[in-house]
This record gives structure tokens, sequence and C-alpha cells, in this order.
């Protein structure tokens, strides 16, 4: 009877452990500090090499502010076509992705499980702590093109966070168009425009 209710428990302590895992309630984000803008475009680049340090959750919360939150009460850091705000962030991990609320701070599983081979080849995306999934909202688009010049105005603010908080990242448009759209269970009104690792370097 005592093995039954330590195993009844730890089972119990699983299922609750899991549904924590649900929903990441994010801190709020620091809007202070870091380089000048100068010295963080000086020092922007793309980088492959990660050490496979996991971000702790306020800096993934400012990064995630940076990268498109809101930096008013209905304006974003990054700019969109027609204020249209069509672009979704999701965030990778090794073990599910997410959606990024903006709105709310919080990031909430979308899909479970290792999904990082539809980010292509390349097996230093393995090594980077989160890789970010950019996904247009082609109904809510002014147009198809401007979804693709909006995403960069959002990777842009990742690379000069990252530049001035020392993690690295690169940009890529190599994902696989075949597997990543499906495992992240999308709809036919919308598009991955590319994808970003982050990670601190080697």
């Amino acid at each position: 009877m005592k093995h039954l209710l330590i195993a009844i428990c730890l089972f119990a302590s699983a299922l609750f452990a899991c549904a924590q895992q649900e929903i990441i309630e994010l801190p709020a984000p620091v809007k202070t500090g870091g380089k000048s803008l100068f010295v963080a475009l000086n020092d922007r680049q793309s980088s492959r090499d990660f050490s496979g340090k996991e971000l702790d959750n306020q800096t993934l919360s400012n990064l995630l502010w940076a990268t498109n939150g809101f930096n008013r009460p209905d304006k974003r850091t990054a700019p969109s076509s027609q204020d249209r705000q069509e672009i979704d962030v999701y965030v990778m991990f090794k073990d599910g992705v997410y959606f990024y609320d903006a709105k709310e701070n919080k990031l909430k599983l979308h899909v479970k499980g290792d999904l990082r081979d539809g980010l292509g080849s390349q097996a230093y995306v393995n090594d980077a702590a989160v890789n970010l999934v950019f996904v247009a909202n082609l109904d809510k688009a002014s147009n198809r093109e401007a979804a693709f010049i909006d995403t960069g105005y959002i990777s842009q603010n990742v690379y000069l966070f990252c530049a001035s908080e020392g993690l690295g990242t690169v940009a890529r448009g190599s994902f696989s168009r075949a597997k990543l759209p499906p495992a992240l269970k999308l709809t036919d009104k919308q598009d991955v425009t590319l994808v970003q690792a982050v990670g601190y370097p080697k």
C-alpha cells in the first residue's frame, strides 16, 4: 500500500509539472540598460556557434519584448505595414513549441515534442537555447510581400537585442517548408516567413 501511495504521488507530481508547462508566465521585461544603439549596431553579427546554455526567464522575456512586444497599449517594438501586426512569434525549445502572447507576456504551449528537425539540416540549431519561428497571418497582412518585410523588422530587433546582451543569433530561411508548417499545425492562411536561432555563444 505504501509503495502504491508513493507511486500515485509521483504520478500526480508529474501531471502537475506537465500542467505547469502549459503556460510559462514571464517576468515583466526590463526596458532599460543594455549597450547604446551605435555600439549594438557595431557589434551586430550572425553567430552559428552556440554553447547549449538555456536562457533564464528574465532574459527570455526581455528578448521576446524586444522582438515584437508592445511598447505602447496597441503598438509594438517593430513596425508593420498598415499596422496589421500580422506576425506571430513562436518559441521552439527542445521539448515543445510555445506561442508568445505579447499582450499577456506569457508563453502558451502550442505543440509538444521536439520539432527541431523541421528547422533544417544545420546542426547548430540543436545547440541554440531557442529557435524563434515567425509566422505571418495572411488573412491579416496587407499583402504577402509586406509580411516578409515586416518579418525583417522583427528579425533585426532580435539581432540588436542579442548584440546588446552578448547573445548569438542567426536568421535563416533554409528551414523545411515540407515539415515545419504541418508540425506547427498551421492553417492555409498562415505562412512561416523566417526562423532565427538565439543562444549563448561558445
